[in-house]
């Protein structure tokens, strides 16, 4: 067979112009000839022409995607009469189980070798979205492995879970195959929050070497060491050099704060190869590479922005609020009752009323498609429903699939009335309110321990502690164990998440444990950490209360977050990020351990894979299945809860029971 060569002076790509082949044998100087880099690893885009039998190997600079290149240089079309039906046409190559064309791009790695640099491979997969059953992806692999270089061994990655499942009945001699967490999972380099910063590296091996040195970062250090603590300060950029999820609380916080952060198990060699450690370097973290480059003097840098930063709040209501069951509050509460507890009760109201619109993300333009409601209605099972029936399809969705938890809502009234009660609390809020003021941030610190320790032994007021005891008399009368949780008026702010920084106890039974629950909870309001961050970010002390949430415990087989985007591409608009770990979702977001992870695509549908994390194996199919559900709900929901504009996203925290039952515990805006 003869090897043909396209060109088009109109479609060149630099001097070498249209290299795109057609036909013959590729050889691994005309693989890199021809690839493009991604994910830090050379790759070019393949179309297998069956009615032709010939397939077409693409130059990376000239057809950047597969469609466009199948629509106009194969069949003619015009890219207008392309996008007047791009999904239509997209179908046609992706799900159609007779397709004429099978689309996939074929990648370059290397086997890790202890010895030095191991043997390269290739690894062929199609997009995410690709339904290919199992015959069709056997004949998709024997095609182009038949016209490769037989000396570079040829894998084939499922790009979803039904490609798994599909290949499950064909032998791995058949069709060799790699799964993507076992291609990536030892990854040197992962973004884990795109950026740039130039800064002085710090680079601490142990815990004890951070702490000791804690005092003296400032806002132009880069911290790097195994895993970050959560009450890092807010500095230029962090690196990890061992695993770590973006769903962690310090990845929460590098978002929130729009700096660079990214897992660099190279690290140490970096350091001692290009003595880094105290130097000035340029930090750069995007979804294809990480780099640090040092500098060759210290950059003029000017104080961030943040400095700056005022995030601005409501006035707290303290006037006489009674404790409410939270499916009684709505999202105009948070003044009284704080953010959390405000939208859990709005969460209730949209699983009870179904009145809500969650199509408000499907239904915006996405160029050049004029929406995305088809794709919901395939999703829903309702092809060929109307705006209105899709509302009510997706609301009867979204009621079906998750619960909200019961439990009450203290109000930031008793709160005031406990702060109030006690003279020397008063006298301590007014030393640390001065301390700000004069920015005398050697005494912060000990004025904020000093008060968290007369909160949590301040006594109870009497009428402070009925409130309380009466609100839950069912589950103090059973020994039933409760969770008290942070509802604060200074958290789940778009630019405020305050992960992590105010506390939550898990383990609560009985009256007196309760009480100490909730004085922990108001104590963690003016930990060291809380006030530093809420003053950097312009949030007055006098304006900052916190509410509770009292819940009846719900045990868990299954817990974890999820982030209707994809953190690591924020514009793209399909796919729900789904982390979770046995147990509780606590271990995700403190990082204490490394969860499975997920991405679903919630436009054409599909999951696949990411991590299996510590436990070292995947998911069952039909626990994944029943994510994929959850990532759908949690798109559902964006459209209702996201207050400025639906495509801003969530980050709900989520457990499922051993019977199958998904509860949200909580649903914020995820940190732009």
């Amino acid at each position: 067979m003869s090897v043909t060569v396209t060109f088009d002076p109109a479609d060149a790509a630099g001097a070498g112009g249209d290299r795109t082949v057609v036909g013959g044998n590729l050889s691994l100087p005309l693989f890199r000839t021809l690839s493009g880099v991604l994910a830090g690893h050379p790759y070019l885009k393949v179309v297998v022409d069956r009615h032709e039998d010939t397939w077409h190997v693409l130059d990376t600079q000239a057809h950047p995607f597969h469609v466009n290149y199948i629509a106009t240089r194969i069949l003619g079309m015009t890219l207008e009469q392309l996008d007047a039906d791009l999904d239509a046409f997209n179908a046609s190559v992706y799900m159609d189980p007779e397709r004429r064309f099978l689309l996939g791009v074929l990648s370059l790695h290397t086997e890790r070798s202890a010895d030095g640099p191991g043997n390269p491979f290739l690894v062929l997969e199609t997009t995410e979205a690709d339904t290919m059953h199992g015959a069709l992806l056997e004949e998709f692999y024997r095609y182009v492995c038949g016209r490769l270089d037989g000396r570079l061994p040829l894998l084939l990655k499922p790009a979803n879970h039904g490609q798994e499942l599909e290949l499950a009945s064909i032998s791995e001699a058949v069709v060799p195959r790699i799964l993507s967490h076992k291609l990536f999972g030892d990854r040197t380099r992962t973004c884990l929050h795109p950026g740039e910063a130039e800064g002085r590296l710090r680079h601490f091996r142990t815990s004890a070497e951070y702490e000791a040195a804690a005092d003296q970062l400032g806002w132009s250090d880069i911290v790097a060491m195994p895993r970050l603590p959560d009450d890092v300060p807010r500095v230029a950029g962090f690196i990890n050099t061992t695993p770590i999820t973006p769903l962690s609380h310090t990845n929460v916080l590098a978002s929130g704060w729009g700096i660079p952060n990214a897992i660099v198990r190279d690290l140490d060699t970096l350091v001692q190869r290009d003595g880094l450690d105290g130097a000035w370097v340029r930090y750069q973290v995007s979804e294809d590479a990480v780099t640090l480059e040092p500098l060759p003097a210290p950059p003029d840098l000017k104080k961030p922005a943040w400095h700056q930063q005022r995030i601005r709040i409501e006035t707290p209501q303290l006037a006489e609020a009674p404790v409410l069951a939270l499916h009684r509050l709505r999202r105009t509460d948070r003044d009284s009752y704080g953010t959390k507890a405000a939208n859990l009760g709005e969460l209730h109201h949209v699983l009870d009323s179904r009145t809500a619109d969650l199509t408000v993300f499907h239904a915006r333009p996405r160029p050049p498609r004029r929406d995305l409601l088809g794709h919901l209605g395939a999703r829903l099972g309702e092809q060929e429903a109307s705006r209105e029936q899709l509302r009510t399809a997706a609301a009867r969705y979204v009621a079906a699939t998750v619960r909200a938890p019961e439990g009450v809502a203290l109000p930031f009234r008793l709160h005031h009335l406990f702060l109030t009660s006690s003279p020397a609390i008063q006298q301590g809020i007014g030393k640390l309110k001065m301390a700000l003021e004069l920015e005398a941030f050697d005494i912060v610190d000990p004025l904020c321990l000093n008060l968290q320790h007369l909160v949590r032994g301040t006594p109870m007021p009497q009428e402070v502690a009925r409130a309380i005891t009466s609100s839950v008399p069912g589950l103090l009368a059973g020994g039933q164990r409760m969770v008290v949780r942070s509802s604060s008026n200074a958290e789940d702010l778009p630019g405020f998440s305050a992960a992590g920084i105010y506390d939550s106890v898990t383990t609560v039974r009985g009256a007196e444990q309760l009480m100490d629950a909730v004085r922990q909870v108001w104590a963690s309001l003016l930990s060291p950490r809380s006030v530093r961050l809420r003053h950097q970010a312009g949030i007055s002390l006098d304006d900052t209360y916190m509410g509770v949430i009292v819940q009846e415990y719900v045990p868990a087989a299954l817990g974890g977050v999820l982030v209707t985007c994809n953190p690591t591409r924020r514009e793209d608009f399909r796919n729900v990020y789904v982390n979770c770990t046995p147990g509780s979702p606590e271990q995700v977001v403190d990082g204490t351990v490394l969860p499975q992870q997920y991405l679903y695509n919630t436009v054409e549908g599909g999951g696949r894979t990411l991590d299996v994390g510590g436990v070292g194996e995947d998911l069952p199919a039909s626990t994944r299945a029943a994510l994929a559900r959850l990532a759908l709900t949690g798109r559902l929901l964006q459209s209702h809860f996201s207050a400025d504009d639906a495509d801003d996203a969530l980050d709900i925290e989520w457990l499922m029971t051993d019977e199958g039952v998904f509860h949200l515990v909580q649903i914020r805006p995820y940190a732009r």
